[in-house]
């Protein structure tokens, strides 16, 4: 076996070993190896993608045995093309620091982290406690520097402002409406839409010229009643591109998501740089892919410039 292997065996038959939950199980053994560090015997090289592969199937495979609609993991694929965008835009061999406010388990986080060889770090808020708790468990193991807060992330955050946000924001209704009244975006009537809030939320904590990477639903910006987020992320300077996400990732199309991407106007900047709308082709089609990325290099390049 490799090691990816190696590690989801290891979770699994940990698992298969106790009478609980799976998803409990697995942070049992992460803690256990933590405290055991030969609890698992690896190849050398080891490299963090390998076992954080593994606790990722390990956690998929829990997950479809929980009945919490929110225990849910961004795919790799998402990852890598938000962390090929952070790339192109955030110099990598600079300390970058992130901010995740709807981490889950990390996944999407550390996929990006990974990336930085070492030269990133970030704060991490999640409102379950489970949740939060697998994430700190896993970010031990591949050794990221990262700071988990277990609290409602539309909450003022005790953090300093971040280079750029990364999430895969958790669409539906906020039932706080106390504290979605310091937003912009509360709803004129009834409840306000979180990841509006959640939006509105990150980029009070992105520094002039920092970034936010949002994976969001594709007709956020284009549905019936979206006026008030296109009209916020206007009004604010903030929207530099929206780069929707290949069909086959999404069995059901209404589900279908987007990588929202903005930007806080840096304080040098008067004129903003053009918005980029664009189709991410299917990730077979390597030509289509090679076009695709070479388009978007050369748009970030025409931003950098103006």
């Amino acid at each position: 076996m490799n090691n990816m292997e190696k590690v989801f065996t290891y979770y699994d038959e940990y698992a298969q070993s106790t009478d609980g939950l799976y998803l409990d199980a697995v942070l049992e053994a992460s803690e256990h190896w933590l405290d055991k560090p030969l609890a698992v015997e690896l190849e050398d090289p080891v490299q963090p993608e390998e076992i954080r592969k593994g606790v990722q199937l390990a956690l998929l495979k829990g997950m479809k045995q929980s009945a919490q609609a929110h225990h849910q993991m961004t795919p790799d694929s998402i990852g890598y093309l938000i962390g090929y965008l952070v790339n192109k835009l955030i110099n990598p061999k600079q300390a970058v620091i992130f901010l995740d406010p709807a981490a889950g388990t990390g996944n999407l986080l550390f996929t990006v982290l990974n990336q930085f060889e070492g030269k990133a770090s970030a704060s991490a808020v999640e409102i379950d406690d489970v949740l939060i708790q697998i994430a700190a468990a896993t970010a031990n193991l591949l050794q990221l520097p990262v700071s988990f807060y277990l609290q409602d992330a539309l909450r003022p955050l005790p953090i300093d402002l971040v280079d750029a946000v990364i999430s895969d924001l958790p669409v539906g209704y906020y039932p706080d409406d106390e504290v979605a009244m310091d937003y912009e975006l509360m709803a004129s009537e009834g409840h306000a839409f979180s990841h509006y809030l959640y939006i509105e939320q990150s980029m009070r904590y992105v520094k002039p010229g920092g970034y936010g990477f949002f994976v969001v639903p594709s007709k956020l910006l284009t549905a019936d009643g979206a006026e008030p987020i296109l009209s916020f992320v206007k009004e604010h300077q903030l929207l530099r591109g929206m780069f929707e996400l290949p069909a086959s990732l999404f069995k059901d199309q209404r589900f279908a998501k987007s990588i929202l991407l903005l930007q806080q106007p840096p304080t040098d900047r008067i004129v903003m740089p053009e918005v980029l709308l664009a189709k991410i082709p299917e990730l077979g089609n390597a030509l289509a892919l090679q076009n695709f990325f070479g388009k978007v290099s050369l748009w970030m390049e025409e931003g950098e410039s103006d």
